[in-house]
């Protein structure tokens, strides 16, 4: 079984003669280690996820976990607060002796950026939730916060996956379903009987691309016709990945059954790319963002257009923030279907009303978070003021301006989450993924606004 936490003196480094802004850096750190301590309940339930790595068997052999719950807890804070990597961040850790003290490993050595990952994988996206609203319960409860008055907005996360075009997604299906069956047909000839022309296949792609924006004749038909072969072709490599599949599950090899099993995760998705394909270039339909698939590896990804001019178009997940004046995010969701911003005022509202057993005394937003007028006039009842404009001319309002220059302020957190706290892109796999990683950086960020705020 892991063990929780371990007495541990901690942060013995007083030397003043160190450059200012490493001073301060420390003074941030001590300012976190502070307030983790004084809130053992975020350790407590990040120890019940973290459990599940060490089983009651290993530890009665003596095979106990090296590293403690709260190890683990401030090794992922330091990933978070630092913007780094897995791999970078036990590197950081390592030469380090401060940040050592910090996540208390003392003498020990230091953790693998692999098992890192699975402790993160370890601890559920439900947690991080509970997690911050236990802090926010807490901050509000030593008056540290005061979320009668909150803003809201939402953002987009994007997904690690290259700008999908239909062409480089039918070249996607193509090369990672040839490379599996090259492997698989060393292992055993007869599972995949084929042979895969990868290097026609990739000049067909790079044709598309190069020339789909042509506007000759000629090029409109070369570029018609390489869609069709290239169509062809994959469709072709998926019925061979349908065929392996079976094959493979007949068959006593293990190596052949695992190659099986990644190819069949990626099989619905790759099917879905041929198909939506076909009936955009073939049978010349308009398909919809909804019934399309834009990533094969990260097949929940969405599109979402939010009228941006310097990016029109993005690819993630929507996540809705609510703020605190003191810039503290009391709460925060990630959607895997986004709905739009003007269903989610009302839902604001009954959330904090659960979180903190009140409806908010103030809730500024921007003119998308404006409900219709009838639920409008009922939310206003809820809320002592309810600071979302419904036109432009409501901005002559001298009390509409100030609240929303407060709101404007949750600009500036969403910036700091995506530069600082590595939310601008998720690199973790999967929605879950997704979940987990702004999970970590929502509760990091509160972490540091609570040890400024008790500074001071």
């Amino acid at each position: 079984m892991r063990r929780k936490s371990e007495a541990v003196l901690a942060f013995e480094w007083d030397n003043t003669s160190l450059p200012k802004v490493v001073l301060r850096e420390r003074e941030k750190y001590k300012g976190i280690s502070r307030v983790l301590d004084e809130h053992p309940e975020v350790l407590d339930a990040v120890h019940e996820d973290l459990r599940k790595l060490s089983t009651e068997d290993a530890f009665e052999r003596g095979r106990g976990g090296d590293f403690t719950s709260e190890t683990i807890l401030r090794a992922l804070v330091v990933h978070s607060v630092e913007g780094l990597s897995l791999r970078d961040t036990v590197i950081r850790i390592a030469e380090s002796p401060f940040l050592q003290d910090f996540i208390r490993t003392r003498k020990l050595a230091t953790m693998d950026y692999t098992f890192l990952d699975k402790c993160l994988l370890a601890i559920e996206p439900s947690t991080w939730k509970q997690v911050n609203a236990l802090l926010a319960k807490a901050a509000m409860a030593a008056g540290t916060i005061q979320p009668a008055t909150v803003r809201t907005d939402t953002t987009v996360v994007e997904a690690n996956i290259h700008y999908p075009t239909d062409s480089s997604l039918l070249w996607d299906v193509w090369r990672v379903a040839s490379r599996c069956l090259k492997r698989a047909r060393k292992l055993d000839r007869c599972s995949v009987p084929h042979r895969f022309h990868s290097k026609k296949i990739k000049r067909l792609h790079l044709t598309i691309t190069r020339f789909i924006k042509s506007k000759s004749a000629a090029r409109k038909r070369e570029v018609h016709q390489s869609f069709r072969t290239l169509i062809g072709r994959t469709g072709w490599i998926v019925a061979n990945v349908v065929e392996f599949i079976t094959y493979a599950r007949r068959s006593a090899s293990l190596e052949l059954a695992a190659i099986a099993e990644e190819l069949d995760t990626l099989l619905p998705a790759m099917t879905q790319v041929v198909a939506q394909a076909t009936r955009a270039h073939l049978q010349g339909e308009t398909v919809p963002a909804a019934e399309r698939v834009f990533s094969i590896f990260e097949p929940h990804t969405e599109l979402i257009m939010r009228g941006r001019r310097e990016k029109p178009v993005e690819f993630g997940h929507k996540m809705l923030l609510v703020q605190t004046p003191e810039k503290f995010i009391t709460d925060y969701e990630v959607y895997e279907k986004h709905p739009a911003d003007s269903n989610l005022t009302k839902t604001v509202i009954e959330r904090h009303q659960a979180l903190f057993g009140t409806t908010p005394e103030v809730l500024a937003a921007d003119k998308g978070f404006c409900p219709k007028a009838e639920e409008y006039a009922e939310l206003e009842k809820q809320v002592g003021t309810l600071a979302i404009p419904k036109r432009l001319r409501d901005f002559a309002d001298a009390l509409m301006r100030t609240w929303q220059a407060f709101r404007a302020g949750i600009e500036g957190t969403i910036s700091g989450l995506k530069r600082a706290f590595r939310l601008s892109r998720c690199f973790y796999r999967h929605f879950n993924g997704f979940a987990r990683a702004i999970g970590l950086g929502v509760l990091s960020h509160n972490l540091v606004v609570l040890a400024k705020l008790k500074a001071t």
